[in-house]
């Protein structure tokens, strides 16, 4: 890290606050009603977990929680970062989990989010095992309000280097769903499938709730079918494509 910003466990009240109001911040719920209050994180820090922040100056710019897991695994809670500080907020989760003895970490983000999809499937190297339909229920945070919650679970081996998978062949792969602005929606071939998500699904999502709701659906039912025949998301690219790629031993 930089000289002005640093990493580091959060243990003391005052620091536990700081770090829920900058989840408040984030995710534009006041601050007195955070989604993840201080008095839950110290109770989640008392049960061995972690909480980890950012600190450009005094000011937190990046934070995460984790808790330990069954069988050698940890699952993130939550992780959100100014921009740039990602991988350190990360690293620092990584580097604590290790030192408990994990080997996988898990969390679920919203898959409609392409950068936090390339950030975890290509910089991080994670693999999306699980999609989840509305896992959370209806949310009233300024980010998710007005939208249903699904998820994609991604499952990161820690100890592994970093892969993802992408490839040249997507626009020789034939189409198989249109998306609701009209364009290509999904391709696939025998070893992949190819699904793009909206540009930006925060902006669209205050902008027409109806058209993001929309394309919820219907990237839903890309990833629903591909997941049942034995598909992961192991790659995305940067104009919002992901790949989804066959595991080994899945029927064809």
């Amino acid at each position: 890290m930089t000289a002005e910003v640093t990493v580091r466990t959060v243990h003391d009240v005052a620091g536990l606050a700081a770090v829920a109001d900058y989840f408040s911040d984030v995710w534009h719920t006041p601050r007195t009603a955070p989604p993840y209050p201080a008095e839950v994180l110290h109770s989640l820090v008392h049960a061995g977990g972690a909480v980890h922040a950012a600190y450009d100056g005094c000011r937190p710019a990046g934070a995460s929680v984790a808790v330990l897991g069954p069988e050698q695994s940890t699952y993130s809670l939550v992780a959100a970062a100014d921009r740039g500080l990602g991988h350190a907020v990360k690293r620092a989760q990584r580097d604590w989990a290790l030192g408990v003895g994990a080997r996988t970490m898990r969390w679920t983000f919203d898959p409609l989010v392409g950068r936090n999809a390339r950030f975890n499937l290509v910089k991080l190297g994670a693999v999306g095992t699980e999609y989840l339909v509305d896992f959370y229920g209806p949310m009233t945070d300024g980010v998710n309000d007005g939208d249903e919650s699904d998820r994609l679970t991604v499952t990161w081996e820690l100890a592994a280097p970093t892969t993802s998978y992408d490839t040249d062949d997507r626009d020789l792969a034939p189409a198989t769903h249109t998306a609701p602005d009209g364009g290509i929606l999904a391709r696939r071939d025998d070893q992949y499938v190819w699904c793009r998500v909206p540009d930006d699904i925060v902006t669209l999502r205050a902008a027409d709730p109806v058209l993001a709701l929309r394309w919820r659906h219907a990237v839903r039912e890309v990833f629903l079918e591909a997941f049942a025949e034995g598909f992961r998301a192991t790659g995305m690219s940067r104009d919002g494509w992901y790949t989804l790629t066959r595991t080994e031993g899945s029927a064809v």
